[in-house]
């Protein structure tokens, strides 16, 4: 099997209630509990009109503007699996574009991450189906291949390996890696129920600020007063 234009098996995967416990989570705490160290960068943005993606990645490692092995990933994706594409983050071609969205939905695919460009933004912004894009250009793509399916791609330094958990929001997109999955799962969810109460404490007129001062002057900060 030659290394760069392979198809592989995909051996694990997170849970469908898995996934289902992380899509009642931000983005932003599951980070958090992850120490702030992983991102799939600022550039990926959500190109859809609105709403959370979550599920395992089928991954794509694909030639910058090459969607063939994108086409036959779509083929390939089991209901509910996020198809996250390695196209090196070039935004000279679109990779997909309206037609590719369309059948990937109807395929019951839980969303397509693309570190690359998209076009047809505009049918695209105004459905509900999960897109993250670099960025959105009117050229097409070619279908010459080479490309890897299910292999470990990365994208701005967040690796994601096949079946790792992918969750996507407003705010961004993340992989919450496969033997992490339970135990980030438990933090965030922690840390959710904490902002929860601060809320509450906030819009009852109670919330205490007294950390900022302690900070300040723990950090030697000098106030004039």
């Amino acid at each position: 099997m030659m290394l760069g234009f392979r198809i592989l098996k995909r051996h694990r995967q997170v849970s469908a209630e898995l996934v289902s416990r992380f899509r009642e989570l931000p983005v932003a705490n599951i980070s958090d509990s992850m120490s702030r160290m992983t991102a799939g960068g600022p550039r990926l943005r959500p190109m859809h009109a609105g709403g959370v993606m979550a599920g395992p990645a089928l991954t794509v490692k694909t030639r910058p503007g090459d969607n063939l092995m994108i086409h036959k990933a779509l083929d390939l994706a089991s209901p509910g699996d996020i198809v996250v594409v390695d196209g090196g983050g070039d935004l000279t071609n679109a990779l997909i574009g309206e037609l590719m969205s369309a059948y990937a939905q109807t395929r019951g695919i839980a969303g397509i991450v693309l570190n690359g460009a998209i076009r047809d933004a505009g049918w695209i912004g105004a459905h509900d189906f999960p897109v993250y894009a670099a960025g959105i250009t009117h050229r097409g793509p070619y279908k010459d291949g080479p490309g890897e399916i299910n292999v470990p791609i990365a994208i701005d330094g967040m690796v994601i390996e096949p079946g790792d958990l992918v969750i996507g929001d407003e705010d961004g997109l993340l992989c919450v890696p496969f033997d992490e999955a339970e135990a980030v799962y438990a933090a965030a969810d922690a840390k959710q129920k904490a902002e929860q109460k601060q809320m509450q404490a906030i819009q009852e007129l109670r919330y205490d600020r007294r950390w900022v001062d302690e900070s300040l002057a723990r950090l030697g900060c000098k106030v004039e007063g």
